[in-house]
């Protein structure tokens, strides 16, 4: 099980938004730095949304992509804006390990599949979800498309990975979906990533009970309520085959 800590970046700065609301927006600082403190506490991935791209399109944040990536100096994966196979390649160019494909999966599933063919296992589907809807477009949107057949989907397009969240529950530490993502790991049988909702130790143990492959770390770290290192110990406990270094 692998532990991802996430930095949201926003205007250069690291963000946290409850339930994905844009004014909604606590500031967090230098987001090198925070890589930086990833690294040396042992982290081995990090996970990036560039809530700009996510947003806007915005390319900004790429110059600054490429310095965490260089900073952290392990496996970064990014999400927020891809949307066309050529936003894809300029983060492959920024050094990310993984693209995270969220909203352009229900829109354009050829995309995902193009993208897994040119990047294998480097390409990540990030499904946000609503009572069990998806959600898109920075999640200002639902669509009528269930979690569980757009993970079928990804499936039958390759992927191999899922970064499930619930947006309902992200950002305000209430603890993860457990009952939509133990319906995905085992509807799927793929490597689920439970995000959204994170609070404490429990909740990540919970992940791993489920049969999570991983949990992303966010808001409950920056409010002091989880220690990065009490949750790189609480994965450790469990094992799903899945390396510190598989994508």
């Amino acid at each position: 099980m692998i532990l991802y800590p996430a930095i949201d970046l926003m205007d250069g700065k690291a963000v946290r938004l409850r339930q994905g609301a844009r004014h909604e927006v606590t500031v967090y600082g230098d987001p090198e730095a925070l890589a930086a403190h990833f690294r040396d506490s042992g982290a081995t991935w990090l996970h990036l949304v560039d809530l700009d791209a996510a947003f806007d399109g915005s390319t900004r944040c790429l110059p600054l992509i490429e310095r965490i990536v260089h900073t952290f100096r392990g496996n970064v994966e990014l999400g927020g804006g891809l949307r066309s196979a050529e936003d894809i390649r300029l983060r492959m160019e920024a050094g990310v390990t993984c693209a995270i494909i969220g909203s352009a999966a229900v829109r354009n599933p050829e995309l995902v599949a193009e993208a897994e063919e040119t990047w294998p296992g480097r390409i990540v589907a990030g499904i946000d979800a609503r009572q069990g809807m998806v959600a898109i477009h920075g999640w200002v949107e639902t669509s009528r498309v269930r979690a569980l057949d757009l993970a079928l989907r990804m499936k039958e397009a390759g992927i191999r990975r899922i970064i499930y969240t619930d947006v309902a529950r992200d950002g305000m530490m209430q603890g993860p979906n457990l009952e939509e993502t133990r319906a995905l790991v085992q509807g799927t049988g793929m490597q689920i990533v439970a995000s959204g909702g994170i609070a404490s130790l429990e909740d990540i143990r919970n992940a791993g009970r489920a049969g999570c492959s991983g949990v992303i770390l966010g808001r409950a770290y920056y409010e002091g309520a989880v220690s990065l290192e009490d949750a790189l110990l609480a994965v450790k406990e469990f094992d799903y085959g899945v390396s510190g270094t598989d994508p």
